[in-house]
């Protein structure tokens, strides 16, 4: 797989720009503030539906602009599909594959697959919950594209729930009666448990099938100076199968215990929307314990895991480095660089030429205000 083509109209710095790729290594290279970073964040975009950088879709267009565009035309075994996407902040997106309209956007997810190093993924490490399990959905989607509507399905009830909850909260914290009827939270206890068992099991086999890779690409880049691993942390336990009829029993059985504190409190306290994802170095968890070179190591080894992962199930992703290498120092450098040269398609960013390695030698293109040059 690999991206040939990517156009972008009004998204953020870009006003409009076409740039052609090829399979193999692609170096953009730009001073800070240029627009490297844009061009990626389009591509995940097409990938995830998602920004790797902000929240919400309304700073991806361009100052003064109505919306933006991105048309991505991507190769899959000497085929390709145009994905077309319509960013319109405040209303719904609209997508487009090979020109013909689709009925919900995450009906393109799958057309390209990508995996993207930046350097926020330093949060996957130092950050809160959310940002790992965001990891875990991304490339639970990005394996098996179905898990998008399960994703999708359990977030909706998570949203309703909460707000069943939350208007019963408030009416009794003012001292009134309406609004505290909690009649109808039985029957969003079962669409939780139904959506969450699906979406807790696909974590739990996730998790087990990427442990190993992880701890492979940790044990590359870094030398050997330490073991990593992985694992899921569930407040229904830690000693949890992927078994869906089985999750499913305990999250109801959880909600139950949960009743009167989440009627106290006003919001939803189980379900896999609060689970984490545990990193450990050695018997020490890498969060608060990692040095900043090791916290490094750690964030990149779980995109490599990822793209190693996709591989294995016979999927050759797009692997994205953006900004990476200035971040490492010189031995991380070559063994990063010895890892990743065989990709199919490889995006590089880069402020400094000289912090590529030659072995990630290719296509360059100089990246100024607005404009892309393929270099000479």
């Amino acid at each position: 797989m690999y991206v040939r083509r990517v156009e972008l109209t009004d998204f953020r710095s870009y006003e409009r720009v076409a740039v052609d790729l090829d399979p193999g290594v692609s170096v953009l290279v730009g001073q800070n503030g240029m627009g490297k970073t844009n061009l990626i964040e389009a591509l995940g975009y097409v990938a995830t539906l998602d920004s790797h950088r902000v929240a919400m879709d309304a700073p991806l267009v361009r100052a003064g602009a109505a919306s933006a565009v991105i048309r991505c035309a991507v190769v899959h075994d000497g085929r390709e599909l145009l994905v077309e996407l319509e960013i319109v902040p405040g209303r719904a997106n609209r997508a487009r594959l090979n020109r013909s309209p689709v009925r919900r956007p995450r009906e393109v997810l799958g057309a390209l697959r990508m995996v993207l190093f930046a350097p926020e993924d330093l949060e996957l490490v130092r950050g809160d919950p959310a940002t790992r399990r965001r990891y875990l959905d991304d490339l639970l989607v990005a394996r098996q594209p179905r898990y998008a509507g399960v994703r999708a399905d359990y977030d909706r009830v998570i949203k309703q729930r909460n707000a069943l909850l939350r208007t019963a909260y408030l009416t009794r914290k003012v001292g009134g009666t309406r609004g505290q009827d909690l009649s109808t939270l039985a029957v969003w206890d079962q669409h939780l448990a139904h959506h969450g068992a699906e979406l807790l099991a696909g974590r739990l086999e996730l998790v087990a099938a990427l442990g190993p890779h992880l701890t492979k690409a940790y044990d590359a880049v870094a030398a050997g100076r330490s073991s990593a691993a992985i694992a899921y942390t569930s407040g229904l336990g830690d000693a949890l199968v992927p078994d869906r009829p089985a999750l499913e029993e305990a999250l109801l059985a959880a909600l139950l215990e949960k009743r009167t504190a989440e009627t106290e409190r006003g919001t939803t306290l189980v379900g896999p929307h609060r689970d984490d994802l545990t990193l450990a170095l050695g018997d020490l968890p890498a969060k608060g314990y990692a040095s900043h070179g090791e916290s490094w190591s750690f964030a990149l080894a779980l995109r490599l895991a990822a793209y190693d992962l996709l591989r294995s199930d016979g999927i050759e992703p797009v692997l994205v480095l953006d900004d990476v290498f200035a971040e490492l120092d010189a031995g991380r450098r070559d063994r990063l660089a010895a890892l990743v040269s065989d990709a199919g398609q490889l995006l590089v960013t880069c402020a400094v030429p000289e912090d590529v390695p030659a072995a990630l030698s290719g296509a360059r293109f100089d990246v100024t205000t607005g404009t892309v040059t393929r270099a000479a």
